[in-house]
């Protein structure tokens, strides 16, 4: 070897032999192997869901399935007391959160409630102290200035036609004629339309002759309540630009004109609407009204008695 070369350039004149480089294992090759091995375990699930199904109850499958759940037995429960106090804490902090929320719910409807309260009281002395200034002169209200007399019915309509009942109460008692009555529950049955000095007759609202002028408590409409068919009643002069809605509350208007004063002091309870219907020949709508009484089968009563003057009927 020349002097002048150094070993530097000796080294890299020479052929350097190299090792090849190692595979590298193929992908597609991973991905069909991981592929069959799926393949295998959804076929083994499959078997023994199958060899389970139609294995006896006493069956090897059986057997070595109820051996598994006897040894995983102790690890369950033991997980489950583990897990126990974590769900505890949870459900406890879920039911904080929850009960905060309600709390924050209620105490904004108290407020609204209280709110709503001292207005009514307030409203309540104006009215007072305004009637007091004008000196106002109004009819029985009720039921601050009636009180009941109990009575039990002594006999019913005698037929389809007859819609009147007696009851063991009269003019010893304090009722006069044309006396509200209602039922138990303070639902209007009728009027005394006969007084005695121990009885009465009670003409029922069921009776093609009687008619009171009620309203709905919900949108304030008011009309003319009269005999219906069977045992309901029909809400009749209520125009077709009225609106009512089933299930409201249908009570007595009391009186709205003192020309014409009615017999049944504002706010009884008599029924609920359960259908109307209008067409286009007809002024007014066709508003049925189911009552609250059972007319049928009513046996006892309270006779309204007031000490104001009864509303005399031209």
């Amino acid at each position: 070897m020349p002097r002048n070369r150094t070993a530097r350039a000796a080294v890299l004149a020479g052929s350097v032999q190299r090792s090849a480089a190692p595979p590298y294992p193929s992908r597609s090759r991973n991905v069909f192997r991981r592929r069959a091995v799926l393949a295998a375990l959804v076929l083994v699930s499959l078997a023994l869901i199958t060899v389970s199904v139609r294995e006896a109850d006493h069956g090897a499958l059986h057997r070595a399935q109820d051996v598994g759940a006897t040894v995983l037995r102790p690890f369950q429960v033991a997980a489950e007391r583990v897990a126990r106090p974590f769900r505890d804490v949870y459900g406890y902090f879920g039911g904080l959160v929850s009960a905060k929320d309600e709390n924050k719910k209620l105490r904004a409807e108290l407020d609204r409630l209280r709110q709503q309260m001292i207005a009514n009281v307030n409203a309540a002395h104006d009215a007072a102290r305004f009637r007091a200034m004008l000196r106002y002169q109004d009819s029985a209200q009720f039921p601050a200035d009636y009180r009941p007399v109990n009575a039990r019915v002594i006999s019913f309509p005698g037929g389809p036609f007859q819609q009147e009942v007696a009851i063991a109460a009269g003019s010893a008692s304090g009722v006069r004629l044309h006396t509200p009555v209602v039922s138990v529950d303070g639902n209007l049955v009728g009027e005394v339309t006969r007084v005695a000095s121990r009885t009465s007759l009670v003409t029922l609202l069921t009776d093609p002759d009687s008619a009171v002028t009620a309203y709905d408590e919900s949108t304030g409409v008011t009309g003319l309540l009269q005999h219906g068919a069977g045992n309901t009643l029909m809400l009749d002069r209520v125009t077709k630009d009225r609106s009512v809605g089933n299930g409201d509350i249908i009570v007595t208007a009391g009186t709205r004109n003192a020309r014409y004063p009615d017999l049944y002091p504002r706010g009884i309870p008599i029924g609920f609407i359960s259908g109307w219907h209008q067409n286009d020949t007809d002024l007014y709508k066709q508003v049925q009204v189911q009552p609250y009484v059972d007319f049928s089968s009513v046996d006892s009563v309270a006779a309204l008695v007031t000490s104001k003057p009864v509303p005399v009927i031209p």
